[in-house]
């Protein structure tokens, strides 16, 4: 859950297209996760969030090592620990994490 700051949307979203795109999709052809959306609406409030990242996996077992399985996919696609966090530090200047949430998807019968 994600929430751009004024007029950042754009920048974020290209962003987004370099790193979350590309790595997702290594990940998923990796067979690590099953696939990712990325959902964009208006903020209902001044606190809410505008984007909203979602990334699937095949199951909650698949979660377990998760870092030691995607660390790797970083790496090749973005560069060192150090450069993936100068990355992150300039998306600060562009966006505010408002949190994380993991759920399960039901079939009701």
């Amino acid at each position: 859950m994600v929430k751009t700051k004024p007029g950042m949307g754009d920048d974020y979203l290209k962003a987004l297209a370099k790193i979350f795109k590309s790595t997702n999709d290594e990940a998923k052809r990796q067979g690590i996760i099953t696939d990712y959306k990325i959902l964009v609406g208006d903020a209902a409030t001044q606190q809410d969030y505008d984007i909203l990242l979602m990334i699937e996996y095949p199951n909650m077992a698949a979660l377990d090592g998760l870092r030691e399985k995607t660390d790797p996919i970083g790496a090749k696609m973005v560069g060192t620990e150090d450069q993936q966090r100068q990355l992150a530090v300039k998306r600060l200047e562009i966006r505010e994490i408002m949190g994380d949430k993991t759920m399960r998807e039901i079939t009701l019968k």
